[in-house]
């Protein structure tokens, strides 16, 4: 395999994979409701959360890396056809919400140029095939997510600072919090390395040649700088909220992210809102299809050869789903349920892999690490499976 100090770039742009495949719409939404929800007790929940996200994605990226194995191959190595059932699980619900990214896409060009959604999300569609249609691809994608993960996080900043939010009380209940919810907590976990997320930089990493004992050191590295990206993004984000919100400013239920951008630089402030959440949804987009397809080829002969087909085939799917249906609620609470089964299976999966030296031979993995993944298994399936008993009880 290719030596990790050729390829230093490679590192970072799957660290922005990973967190800019994290901060979709939905990652915005949330943070600006779970704020104005908590007020500045929800620095807690984002400390908490990046904790509970490096011990999963640690464990994760560094066995897989270990390995060599794509995570399909990988599980089937521990179980028959555990693989395929993973596979299953990531292609279904990374779809569902992709659905998602797509109209978010299209609401955030809606936003920026005045279009129609429809028109911004086959916009938004065409720029991301353009993307998988350069020769070298995944350079270019490494290139397409580190320059929106840039501007989403200088962008956001900016409107952080112009907000004046009550920076040392912030500060003072992320160790003290007022209240704790750990429904929060684990929803906000879900949405950082739950599903695909998790494996998308990865993953990435395996595409680029990059993995080994040798390599280990720097995958760690990458997979804990991803982690601290998405949770700068969401520390900027939470505070730019907190400073509209102790204003006794009233949000918008139905978008009330754009509420704190407007609030704070007017017409300008909204179109930055467009920008931002057009980069999130469609640096989303991207890294759900790549993902989904990184999977469905390890079990795939067809994907193999012809990846970049269904990754273009995964992105063209569903505009046009959205564009038939509008909005996918439905599908996004499918989407929901599966997701958030995704971590806990997968995680411990893996952990058993890195016990059996027939599957990965002559390394050690780390035991205060398999002890932080066990405990993210244990408290996920928990969280899940409250989920679907809540769920069901709805009906």
């Amino acid at each position: 395999m290719k030596t990790a100090a050729k390829y230093s770039g490679a590192f970072l742009g799957a660290a922005f994979l990973m967190a800019t495949s994290a901060i979709g719409p939905g990652f915005i939404t949330q943070t600006t409701r779970f704020t104005n929800q908590l007020m500045a007790s929800f620095g807690f929940v984002i400390l908490i959360s990046l904790l509970i996200d490096i011990g999963a994605q640690l464990n994760i990226w560094r066995i897989i890396g270990v390995s060599k194995l794509y995570a399909p191959d990988l599980a089937n190595k521990v179980f028959p056809g555990a693989g395929i059932f993973l596979t299953i699980l990531i292609v279904i619900g990374s779809f569902a919400f992709n659905i998602a990214n797509v109209a978010g896409a299209g609401l955030g060009l809606h936003v920026l140029t005045g279009c129609s959604v429809e028109w911004g999300a086959i916009i938004s569609c065409m720029i991301a095939i353009l993307l998988f249609l350069i020769k070298e691809a995944g350079k270019a994608m490494d290139w397409f997510a580190k320059v929106l993960g840039f501007i989403m996080i200088g962008l956001t900043l900016y409107i952080a600072i112009q907000s004046h939010p009550p920076v040392m009380e912030a500060l003072q209940k992320t160790f003290i919090p007022d209240t704790i919810n750990e429904t929060i907590i684990l929803t906000i976990v879900g949405g950082t390395v739950g599903g695909y997320i998790s494996f998308a930089g990865i993953h990435r990493l395996l595409d680029a040649g990059i993995s080994g004992k040798e390599a280990l050191p720097k995958i760690s590295k990458s997979s804990v700088t991803g982690i601290i990206i998405t949770s700068i993004m969401r520390a900027i984000l939470f505070l730019a909220v907190l400073g509209v919100v102790v204003n006794h400013t009233a949000l918008d239920a139905a978008n009330p992210a754009a509420t704190v951008f407007e609030t704070v630089a007017g017409k300008f402030g909204y179109r930055l809102f467009g920008l931002i959440f057009w980069s999130a949804a469609i640096t989303s987009m991207v890294g759900s299809a790549f993902t989904s397809v990184s999977f469905f080829k390890a079990i795939n002969n067809q994907a193999q050869k012809n990846s970049r087909s269904y990754i273009i085939g995964f992105i063209v799917l569903s505009t046009i789903i959205f564009l038939l249906i509008g909005k996918p609620v439905p599908l996004l609470i499918f989407g929901g349920a599966i997701n958030g089964l995704i971590l806990p299976i997968a995680l411990a999966i893996i952990l058993i892999a890195v016990l059996k030296k027939k599957i990965i031979s002559g390394y050690q993995h780390p035991i205060w690490m398999s002890i932080a993944g066990w405990l993210v298994v244990a408290v996920m399936s928990w969280m899940s499976i409250k989920a679907i008993i809540d769920f069901v009880k709805q009906f």
